[in-house]
């Protein structure tokens, strides 16, 4: 046997998102890339900030010794001083380097703070819709995933969420802006949830875990602020990266900031830095640190995205499509037409149209946009969405 039968039972299982890009892929040597429209993949379409080719210039030129060789395995002290920084006004809590662990982007830090706090058979909550790659990172660290259903609006389910708690809960990760719904978590909701973790703890006697993705925190419409979780919940940690924010999903760099009030917090840090070694991540990037050192705090320019979003959006409304206005990150999530979402995926591939089915994201019978494309790419797959629910959209 060529691989191990979890992997095959992985590659028989693999991300609907990977899929769908390959099958892109098929699609565009057979017809021409003209003529696809390629909606699934979150691969962010604008350029960097122009402060980051500068700050790339000079990281590449500055004379340092050793500029290329080990750093500790945290991560270059100043680097975590000046994401601290950041963290801390985003948070509103007081956060010091020694609480931050830069990483291989965010999936870097998920799977090195997994690694910190899962014992084998842990059990770890998410809310579904939710990425899916959420399985595999609780699995390579022993544990298990435990879906819980949203609210009709995608808001988090707090009750939903406490009746899932078991002797076995070590975490519950949440993600906002979400992917794939947009949805932003309220401040209400969060005050709830983290009063919910408290009692459950105090149950328990030891904390539960609140995981924050934070990928997407820049990337909100019309001045939508993403209330932080460190404040309101002490047993927290966020995970971030800047391949949104800053586009810069190839260069694998984010990092993970442990909230200082929280259970064994100095412990805490010094688990995923040793997780971040024993991963086999080492460290993060040593260029890439240099140069989001100095670009704490800059985005994209997200009126793009917003553009591309109401353009989008208003198009599918008129069509019929249902579907709720994203608050954030690059995403739309309507209900297939006709309810079955591998049929619908299937006609818009037949329209030259990739979008991914929502069971990718554990709710079948929706599907996920990704708009982080040239406006020509919108435009071209309007067509085709329109002609796909006059055939399903019974």
């Amino acid at each position: 046997m060529a691989v191990s039968r979890k992997i095959a039972v992985s590659l028989e299982n693999s991300s609907w998102i990977r899929r769908m890009f390959e099958a892109g892929a098929v699609l565009r040597a057979t017809h021409g890339a003209d003529r696809v429209s390629d909606l699934s993949l979150g691969n962010p379409d604008v350029e960097p900030p122009a402060a980051f080719q500068t700050a790339l210039e000079d990281a590449v030129a500055a004379r340092v010794a050793k500029k290329h060789g080990y750093m500790p395995n945290a991560g270059y002290p100043e680097v975590r001083a000046r994401v601290a920084h950041q963290v801390a006004a985003e948070q509103g809590v007081a956060v010091s380097g020694d609480q931050v662990v830069m990483s291989c982007g965010a999936s870097g830090a998920m799977n090195s703070a997994l690694k910190a706090i899962l014992d084998p058979g842990a059990e770890v909550i998410a809310s579904i819709p939710c990425f899916m790659e959420y399985v595999s990172y609780v699995d390579n660290h022993g544990g298990t995933l435990v879906m819980a259903p949203s609210r009709p609006d995608f808001d988090l389910d707090v009750d939903a969420i406490e009746a899932r708690i078991t002797s076995r809960t070590a975490a519950l990760i949440i993600n906002s802006p979400n992917n794939p719904t947009g949805r932003i978590y309220p401040e209400a909701t969060l005050r709830r949830l983290a009063g919910m973790l408290v009692e459950a703890g105090r149950k328990l006697g030891r904390a539960v875990y609140l995981l924050s993705d934070e990928p997407y925190r820049k990337l909100a419409y019309g001045g939508a602020q993403v209330p932080g979780i460190m404040a309101l919940y002490p047993h927290s940690i966020v995970l971030s990266s800047y391949s949104k924010d800053l586009s810069l999903p190839g260069e694998r760099i984010g990092f993970a900031a442990v909230n200082p009030a929280a259970e064994d917090a100095t412990k805490l840090v010094d688990g995923i830095i040793l997780a971040t070694r024993i991963l086999g991540y080492v460290n993060a990037p040593a260029l890439m640190q240099r140069v989001v050192c100095s670009l704490q705090g800059l985005s994209v320019d997200v009126e793009i995205y917003r553009r591309k979003r109401d353009v989008f959006c208003s198009a599918l409304a008129s069509m019929g499509y249902q579907f709720a206005v994203p608050e954030g990150a690059f995403y739309i999530f309507p209900r297939a037409p006709g309810g079955d979402d591998l049929e619908f995926v299937k006609a818009l591939q037949e329209e030259l149209v990739l979008v991914v089915p929502g069971r990718g994201f554990s709710l079948p019978g929706w599907f996920r946009i990704a708009y982080c494309v040239d406006s020509p790419v919108i435009e071209r797959s309007l067509p085709g969405f329109e002609r796909v629910i006059r055939k399903l959209g019974r």
